[in-house]
């Protein structure tokens, strides 16, 4: 894609529109789910018509692919940032937490209830992966005593979380359990589960946090 400063003005034209159309479809998704996201909708907040739409994204699911790129490379941006100014596990997971509190229907696209009818391509994937490269090096990097285990050897042939960066089981299994329990803990607080409980959710996250990162 050209550079913004090289841009024929029919080329920033439809990147702005392009922009436009994302931002309804995120309001869309902010009241109704992303399930009920509709491309004609959107055309009529605009002013546009349906086929003028249909000329900046092609269908539904070419519009959802452009969300969850863009939200899986913020998370991917967020978590570089960390790792180059020396981030350790605890950065991260506070990362992680600060990014899904920033936009919680941006952390639902990526990370809460699939999208009916919805497969997201390759290329998704793989920015996704990225997500894990300092996730991996920040497990490999915490001191442990724990022997390995039967579920280590069962990972061995499923390592390579990012292309060419392959991790030893115990950083693997850790970052497994790191992933899935605070994972676990922001989806709760996000859909509000823990309203009215009495406790401070950053507290329970910190706490899980501070057991996952234990010898």
């Amino acid at each position: 894609m050209a550079e913004a400063g090289t841009r024929t003005p029919r080329e920033r034209y439809r990147a702005q529109v392009r922009t436009e159309i994302k931002e309804h479809a995120w309001a869309q998704i902010a009241t109704a789910g992303a399930s009920a996201l509709s491309l004609n909708a959107i055309a009529k907040q605009m002013g546009m018509t349906g086929p003028a739409l249909y000329r900046y994204f092609a269908s539904r699911d070419e519009l959802i692919t452009e969300l969850v790129t863009d939200a899986y490379r913020s998370l991917a941006d967020t978590f570089r940032a960390a790792a180059e100014a020396g981030a350790d596990l605890s950065t991260l997971a506070h990362a992680l937490r600060g990014w899904a509190l920033d936009d919680p229907q941006r952390y639902f696209l990526v990370y809460g209830t699939p999208v009916p009818g919805y497969h997201a391509p390759d290329g998704v994937t793989r920015i996704a992966s990225e997500i894990m490269t300092p996730l991996l090096d920040a497990c490999a990097a915490l001191p442990s005593d724990r022997p390995g285990t039967p579920f280590d050897t069962h990972l061995d042939d499923h390592r390579e979380w990012a292309a060419s960066h392959p991790a030893p089981s115990v950083a693997l299994h850790r970052a497994l359990v790191f992933w899935t329990r605070l994972h676990g803990i922001l989806s709760l607080e996000l859909a509000g589960h823990f309203t009215g409980m009495g406790f401070d959710p950053a507290r329970l996250f910190t706490a899980e946090l501070d057991n996952l990162s234990a010898p």
